[in-house]
């Protein structure tokens, strides 16, 4: 189904200009779009290459002048990157998946599923779970004992929802994603090497190999609205209350979000993100690719950590950070360029050393 080009301005409070009748059925990079496309060329880097290709239509920056980049008609965003948001949600052809409960499903006598739920081949709808109105489960996913999913949500295939679960409206779970696993929780009889460890940091005292004893997780996990689990990422369920994930937050691929762990809302954790058990994450919070949070310690709202960083101790509110221990990304990057002339110091002070123990030498 395509769109004219002033149907997707009005649905997308941009203005349109130049043949706004023109109809597209697609979104494409400038250099491949065709006479159906609408041409993403949302930077004059991008515009640039729509000579390569036949686009008639494409989205441009406000201020772009669309009749020298060739077009015959385009649609002018003031922040277009926020516009192709409303182009992707219209054009998106979803999965394929047909509605309805396939034959193959088997869903509970005492399961509810609410009006237009979907439930896709091999799936699992267990005892008392309840299904919010048009929520569409994929194929091979497993939904828990008990397990709350919102209404107009999307749990793509092979997502595995334990018991004690519950999510809010609109909540999306990428293929893979598992959600109310047991906690990473153990304990020994006496006092581990870990512990003194902890205590000390760096003694583990007269602590020897012990056997784990497992502490079992009868919390659950709760989810605001508007919550996304990227692919593949995990959420544990608390070891007594329930993990809980605020509303608006979206979450990358390869998550590791552990059991007791409390995050706020609208915040963005990138892939391979790992946040160790009982810590509290405020609101807002971005956190690169591959940051680590420690135990039990408090980020606050509005922080940012750069990828790869390591959050070892408590961070205030509004705070930057980056590295290994975490410092003020300023301060890092003092600390990086330091490491940048540590060659050059060595050589200067080799050279010093000669002088001084030398004097002739330097004649």
């Amino acid at each position: 189904m395509g769109y004219t080009i002033e149907q997707i301005a009005a649905a997308l409070g941009t203005e349109a200009v130049g043949d706004t009748a023109i109809e597209v059925d697609g979104l494409a990079e400038p250099a491949d779009a065709g006479p159906r496309h609408l041409a993403l060329a949302m930077k004059p880097q991008f515009a640039e290459r729509l000579g390569e290709g036949t686009a008639r239509a494409a989205i441009v920056w406000a201020e772009a002048d669309w009749r020298a980049l060739g077009l015959e008609t385009a649609i002018l965003a003031p922040r277009p990157r926020y516009a192709m948001s409303g182009l992707t949600a219209m054009l998106d052809p979803g999965q394929g998946w047909d509605h309805g409960i396939h034959p193959t499903a088997v869903i509970h006598a005492d399961a509810r599923l609410e009006k237009g739920v979907s439930v896709g081949p091999f799936s699992v709808v267990s005892k008392d779970a309840n299904i919010g109105a048009g929520t569409v489960i994929g194929p091979q996913c497993y939904i828990g004992t008990g397990a709350r999913i919102g209404q107009m949500s999307l749990v793509r295939e092979g997502v595995k929802i334990g018991a004690r679960v519950t999510t809010g409206d609109r909540f999306i779970a990428q293929p893979g994603a598992a959600i109310g696993g047991d906690g990473f929780s153990f304990v020994t009889a006496e006092t581990s090497g870990v512990e003194n460890v902890r205590e000390t940091l760096g003694n583990r005292g007269e602590a020897q190999a012990q056997t784990w004893t497992r502490i079992h997780s009868l919390g659950g996990v709760q989810i605001g609205d508007d919550v996304e689990i990227g692919a593949n990422t995990t959420i544990d369920c608390g070891t007594i209350r329930s993990t809980r994930i605020g509303r608006g937050t979206k979450i990358d691929n390869l998550v590791m979000i552990g059991h007791n762990v409390e995050i706020g809302e609208d915040c963005l954790l990138c892939g391979q993100v790992g946040i160790a058990g009982s810590a509290r994450i405020g609101n807002n919070v971005v956190m690169g690719g591959k940051t680590g949070i420690s135990d039990n310690i408090f980020v606050g709202d509005n922080v940012i950590t750069g990828g790869g960083t390591i959050v070892l101790a408590n961070i205030p509110a509004g705070r930057v950070m980056l590295g290994y221990p975490a410092m003020k990304m300023e301060t890092t990057m003092e600390v990086f360029k330091g490491f940048r002339r540590l060659k050059r110091l060595f050589t200067d002070v080799a050279e010093l050393k000669k002088t001084v123990s030398n004097p002739s030498a330097k004649d």
